[in-house]
């Protein structure tokens, strides 16, 4: 297992994860390290959303300012795991995603020696984190989760989700890759990015102000995910759902963008959260952007004080010793 210097430079450390192949070819994962100045015997492992890698250093200094040495994992097909021949961002089920987690909580857990392990994952990602944690539920390899307004359903009004959903399952069946008449409105992530209105740098490459197109078999595949959390899963950690306190639509002039969620229906993850397991906390945060650490500094303040409250009331032994 071989790392090398990360493209965010001294202190970050990427390792390629072979995945086989699939249909279009080779498949890699990447997971980013970042381990503190002394052991630590706790780590956090981080999965990114849709159109999106793990650029946010401030997110792993939080952590290993607690104490925990942290992960990302850029999933199969995005950022540091895109390669020409793929189609980005694509998978015909969420499932593809686990044998990547597996590896790294693997190399999190046996390789580097952790006992503790939070499971961090962002719009998309917390989906994807809720799903796996239920799938392991019962081996010990999470010991908690915090999910960072998750994609708990589909954006729009009943008639255009039952609708949206039932084209995507259809042209899925046949045509995968089909592109949809949907697509991410650039306002969002120009209001991030510091090249625009933001104060973010990350790559425009791996995440795009107009993002990717949305095909078929992959709205379906996070519909079925969406709808397997939907009967109920039994998480059997504590979890921490956290979501602003609203939403608002991106368009332009529409006030409030940057201080609400822009990309999904925030009563959503109210909604569903206490569908996960027997120990939720929903955490609402006023003013909060849709990547919640990434909204202003007195709000992602709030954000890294409720984490950390959560956390140690929560989580075995998250005091700053090593």
């Amino acid at each position: 297992m071989d790392a090398t210097t990360d493209v965010l430079g001294p202190g970050y450390e990427a390792i390629e994860l072979p995945l086989g192949e699939d249909a279009e070819g080779e498949v890699v994962a990447t997971l980013v390290r970042r381990r503190g100045e002394t052991r630590s015997r706790r780590a956090v492992l981080y999965l990114h959303g849709f159109v999106d890698y793990f650029f946010q250093r401030h997110l792993a200094d939080f952590y290993v300012g607690l104490g925990y040495d942290f992960y990302a994992l850029d999933l199969r097909k995005y950022g540091r795991s895109l390669r020409p021949h793929q189609t980005p961002n694509f998978v015909r089920s969420l499932s593809e995603y686990f044998p990547e987690i597996d590896e790294a909580v693997r190399i999190v857990r046996d390789v580097d020696g952790h006992d503790t392990l939070l499971l961090n994952g962002h719009s998309t990602g917390g989906l994807v984190a809720a799903l796996w944690a239920d799938r392991v539920r019962g081996r010990g390899l999470v010991d908690g989760l915090f999910l960072n307004s998750p994609w708990f359903d589909i954006a729009e009004p009943w008639p255009l989700r039952k609708a949206g959903a039932g084209l995507a399952r259809v042209l899925g069946a046949r045509f995968p890759t089909a592109k949809l008449p949907a697509g991410v409105s650039d306002l969002y992530p120009r209001s991030l990015h510091r090249d625009h209105d933001g104060e973010w740098e990350f790559d425009l490459g791996w995440k795009p102000l107009l993002g990717f197109p949305v095909r078929a078999g992959w709205l379906d595949a996070v519909r079925r995910g969406q709808l397997r959390l939907h009967r109920g899963l039994a998480i059997d950690v504590p979890v921490l759902v956290m979501a602003s306190v609203r939403s608002v639509r991106p368009k332009p002039g529409v006030e409030g963008l940057t201080s609400a969620d822009a990309v999904l229906d925030v009563e959503h993850m109210a909604r569903y959260a206490p569908r996960l397991g027997p120990v939720v906390t929903l955490v609402r945060i006023e003013g909060g952007l849709h990547d919640l650490v990434l909204s202003a500094e007195p709000v992602r303040a709030q954000v890294f004080d409720q984490l950390g409250r959560w956390m140690r009331g929560y989580l075995p032994d998250t005091g700053i010793s090593r």
